[in-house]
């Protein structure tokens, strides 16, 4: 029997879970590394500041920061990850770098933060009045990104519920920040996560465009317009292409935007979230109401954490053939919400110490990992790094 690309691939997961142990999130750095080329040479005019939050893992940040990516920081702890790369840099060259490829896109601030970051003038964004009397107070010396409410119809995670100025109040947030003596770089938005529809970024440029050209018709420079993320990871067939979206954006540059405005964007999801591949095991087995339970050693308190706080629907796979039927996949805790799935169409043969596989779980899965009831959570190989 000829062996399959993806029998290969299936051996592959079985011997390193048999090296390193289970659960194992194993992640291909190759695939980041193409993630981030696809999206440099389908955008070519845009600069991707990555969002750390997607997964903060220290060696993703690395392998970005190799690739020339810049990057997009919700805390002070998102920003020294990032700086602990430059940190033995020559002063006026970390200085740069940090003004040049960092911002905090996490519209309110605490005031230490504000304090901590005072001293190397990032950008900033803000969508409020509160906000702005904070950073003049606190960090001064940051430039400013007005983050704008836009439509987030149809998004896996939505946005404009807690985020964004309404842009009927654009105007008047930009005059203040001026009038306050700080400077206002640009406008911002977000489509909110895993954006399939596209309808959403045409609507955003637009409502952007016009409050950049009523800006500088007053005098006010604003030069760079932040595009935020959204940008759909390929988790299945039903996704539409990234490609089809670049397509648009570029058309929609051209169209709105003279070529002296700097646009960036805050890519997370999609680079990183087909990186990575879980592999659990089965340490339980039961029918309950005439349906198989498999209990993992794993769970939505752990790398399965983006189902409850991403919305993110998963995916199993097994490593034995069998006849398959409806089956739940179910976590390691005590809790009766930790329950994976509910429906997976799995073999019914498997028994405990069997394996699982996870695919396109790199994104919003260890970042929001608890040890929950004592456990550790799942261990990580980097591959390819």
């Amino acid at each position: 029997m000829i062996k399959t690309e993806k029998d290969m691939e299936k051996n592959k997961l079985l011997k390193l879970v048999k090296k390193h142990g289970s659960p194992l999130l194993i992640i291909d750095h190759e695939i980041i590394r193409k993630n981030y080329q696809r999206f440099k040479k389908a955008l070519p005019r845009v600069q991707a500041y990555y969002a750390v939050k997607a997964n903060s893992d220290p060696e993703i940040i690395r392998t970005l920061f190799n690739e020339g990516a810049s990057f997009d920081v919700a805390s002070y702890n998102e920003f020294i990850e990032v700086y602990n790369l430059i940190d033995k840099w020559r002063e006026k060259k970390k200085e740069f770098f940090i003004w040049d490829k960092i911002i905090f896109s996490n519209t309110i601030k605490d005031r230490d933060t504000l304090r901590k970051i005072n001293k190397y003038g990032p950008l900033v964004t803000y969508d409020n009045l509160e906000e702005l009397k904070k950073i003049r107070e606190y960090c001064r010396k940051a430039g400013l990104i007005l983050r704008l409410k836009v439509p987030d119809t149809g998004s896996q995670v939505e946005m404009a519920s807690k985020f964004g100025a309404e842009p009927g109040d654009a105007s008047n947030l930009i005059k203040k920040s001026f009038d306050l003596g700080l400077k206002v770089e640009g406008l911002s938005f977000h489509v909110g996560s895993q954006c399939t529809n596209f309808e959403n970024y045409i609507s955003a440029l637009s409502i952007t465009s016009e409050i950049l050209k009523e800006a500088r018709k007053k005098g006010y420079e604003l030069d760079i317009i932040d595009i935020g993320g959204g940008f759909p990871a390929l988790y299945d067939s039903n996704v539409p292409r990234f490609e089809k979206l670049a397509v648009i954006l570029n058309e929609e540059f051209d169209r709105f935007f003279p070529e002296d405005t700097e646009i960036i964007a805050e890519p997370g999801r999609f680079f990183v979230a087909t990186s990575t591949t879980l592999v659990s095991e089965i340490i339980g087995k039961a029918k309950r109401e005439n349906k198989t339970f498999y209990h993992i050693n794993d769970g939505v308190y752990h790398t399965f954490s983006g189902i409850v706080y991403d919305h993110w629907i998963p995916n199993f796979h097994s490593f034995k053939r069998g006849k398959k039927e409806i089956c739940a996949v179910v976590g390691q805790t005590c809790d009766s919400f930790d329950k994976i799935s509910l429906a997976e169409h799995l073999p019914c043969n498997l028994g405990i110490g069997d394996y699982l596989y996870t695919e396109n779980i790199g994104a919003y899965s260890t970042a929001s990992s608890t040890k929950f009831n004592g456990f550790e959570g799942a261990k990580i190989l980097h591959v390819n790094n």
